[in-house]
């Protein structure tokens, strides 16, 4: 099976990167696989991938710009492709726009699996008919801008799946793409296969990790810490992950003075041997796509908290069991289920048990069976149509087309 994979920048950073290479290089055990990255930024990927895994770049951002003065000009113009309401639309411009749609057009057959709102669109106006397109969900719909969820209400029914991470945001798609005939299914991420030595549940450490935006709510958890260290003072909070959030984080920290109780770690890309250090895992967001590093925590068997934010957490925790869940955003309930964990090392010991066996379902062999069950449902679907389509085009019918006429926009760059 030929399967590719178009992401923003394959040399970047962050949480669907990840996942998306992990599955790249899952797939590539017995499958034809290409990941082709929009952007590069680096010479070399910060994460791992597999030598079998063809890489292609359509638009390199090192180094000087290109001198012919067209190109320059459009690498100037902003994105007329791309919805403005995309949170990452400054990213793309006309030379960008260029590229994707060049390349969409020049696929024929095999499965394409687009990994942002962005390039979902693309893929749904400019990918043709022999191409099974897979769009993955990685944040959640409510998470986007009205303009967005337009376009996306406009487009996505030329796909033939949209896969999200949980079931309640299928139930949320269901309702906007009913009676459109896109398949929707839920796969939620797979762990990254590591070596996951044990937590260490005797210590003094909370771990927490994420992006230090507003979004993972770390200033509710610094907080709630605030009343765990008056009460638990030899124990700690380590923060892992940069962002435009740190110089306000680091001012709470202060003003609350913990300077001796919570600190920002930086980024990391060993978080694993960070997790084997902690005795409990914290989950604050005001909202996840999923929450991916619950399930490493938990696969390190730690214990751990987290607000019942949407989506995610409560379709991966178990309360009482595997962990404890807190209403969203609730900093007294945080500081409670974060003391009750404190000062309890059985109960450490009996959630973080329970919390590595939960986390095995989420082992990258089940969710690789689970993908190639889809795209052979979906090449199968494919083939049907086209048969059907060439025995109406030999007996006079005519065939739907799946591709959206050229805009004005379209026709600029092609």
């Amino acid at each position: 099976m030929k399967i590719r994979y178009l992401i923003m920048n394959a040399f970047g950073v962050g949480g669907t990167i990840r996942t998306v290479i992990n599955q790249a290089n899952a797939m590539a055990a017995g499958h034809d696989v290409e990941l082709i990255s929009v952007f590069r930024t680096r010479r070399i990927p910060a994460f791992p991938i597999d030598p079998r895994v063809r890489v292609r770049v359509l638009a390199d951002r090192r180094g000087p710009r290109w001198r012919h003065p067209f190109r320059a000009w459009l690498l100037r113009q902003p994105s007329r492709l791309i919805p403005q309401a995309e949170v990452r639309y400054a990213t793309f411009n006309r030379y960008s726009d260029a590229r994707i749609a060049n390349y969409l057009r020049s696929l024929h057959g095999g499965v394409l699996v687009t990994t942002r709102p962005a390039l979902n669109l693309l893929a749904a106006r400019f990918a043709p008919d022999s191409v099974v397109r897979v769009a993955q969900e990685h944040m959640h719909l409510d998470s986007h801008k009205p303009a967005l969820a337009a376009e996306i209400a406009r487009w996505y029914p030329r796909l033939d799946a949209v896969v999200t991470l949980t079931l309640a945001d299928t139930a949320r798609y269901a309702a906007v793409l009913d009676g459109t005939g896109t398949v929707l299914t839920t796969i939620p991420n797979a762990l990254t296969p590591a070596e996951r030595r044990p937590a260490d549940l005797a210590g003094r450490i909370v771990v927490a990790a994420g992006r230090l935006t507003r979004q993972k709510g770390f200033d509710l958890l610094i907080e709630a810490f605030a009343v765990v260290a008056d009460a638990h003072p030899d124990w700690q909070l380590r923060i892992y992950g940069d962002g435009r959030e740190r110089a306000r984080l680091e001012r709470l920290i202060h003003r609350l003075h913990l300077y001796n109780h919570v600190f920002l770690m930086g980024g990391t890309t060993a978080l694993e041997e960070e997790f084997a250090k902690g005795a409990a895992f914290v989950l604050s967001s005001r909202y996840e796509g999923f929450g991916m590093v619950l399930i490493e925590a938990m696969a390190h068997g730690l214990p751990v908290v987290s607000f019942d934010c949407p989506h995610g957490p409560g379709e991966i925790v178990t309360h009482g069991t595997d962990g404890l869940l807190v209403p969203p955003r609730d900093v007294s309930e945080l500081a409670a289920a974060i003391g009750r964990l404190v000062a309890d090392e059985p109960l450490r010991h009996r959630l973080g048990s329970a919390a590595r066996i939960a986390a095995a379902r989420y082992e990258m062999g089940e969710i690789r069976l689970q993908w190639e069950r889809l795209f052979t449902r979906l090449e199968a679907a494919r083939s049907g149509r086209n048969e059907r389509n060439g025995r109406n085009e030999r007996n006079g019918g005519h065939r739907r087309c799946g591709r959206a006429s050229p805009s004005s926009a379209d026709r600029l760059i092609g």
